[in-house]
């Protein structure tokens, strides 16, 4: 599980203890798939995750009015290496996606990524809107987990953490 949980991130949306406040953005790093021609992205992707990934991935809930952060993290979200998402923020992937296949030449892939996003609520109760990605392929602290092949069976998982780079070992997610 990540430093959050769902009952720590419930409370984090209460109303603000600072400025009574009930809208929050929510800053996380979430699954992303994007298909890939030639090296270059087939549009901005699709987020594919669930309500624990979601959580998960959390490292900040910021109050609109006020400012004020219930829940800030500087650790990575995947691992939890200290202090390591303000440079997981700002390096490229360390997995780059193939332009063409390595063992059939197909010019396509997909991938699987981590994209960090801001996603916002109104009250605790509200569920947070569509996330926005706030990097896509190719830009700073888009990290790619996965490339396969859309024609064959060859596949490539990045080594160690794919969000900041350590050796992990790397813990169970939801």
């Amino acid at each position: 599980m990540g430093h959050l949980e769902e009952a720590a991130f419930q409370r984090a949306l209460d109303p603000c203890a600072s400025c009574g406040g009930q809208s929050f953005e929510i800053s996380a790093y979430l699954d992303r798939t994007v298909s890939v021609m030639l090296g270059e992205a087939n549009g901005d992707g699709k987020w594919c995750y669930d309500g624990e990934k979601f959580i998960d991935g959390v490292f900040r809930i910021r109050c609109m009015a006020c400012n004020v952060e219930p829940y800030s993290a500087s650790d990575c979200p995947r691992c939890h290496r200290e202090d390591a998402l303000a440079d997981a923020l700002k390096t490229p992937s360390r997995l780059a996606a193939p332009k063409r296949c390595p063992k059939c030449r197909n010019t396509e892939v997909s991938l699987v990524a981590f994209a960090p996003a801001t996603a916002r609520t109104t009250d605790a109760s509200a569920r947070p809107t569509t996330p926005l990605p706030k990097a896509l392929f190719g830009e700073p602290g888009y990290h790619v987990v996965a490339v396969a092949c859309d024609a064959c069976d060859w596949a490539v998982v990045a080594e160690g953490c794919p969000i900041c780079g350590a050796t992990g070992p790397l813990r169970p997610r939801p």
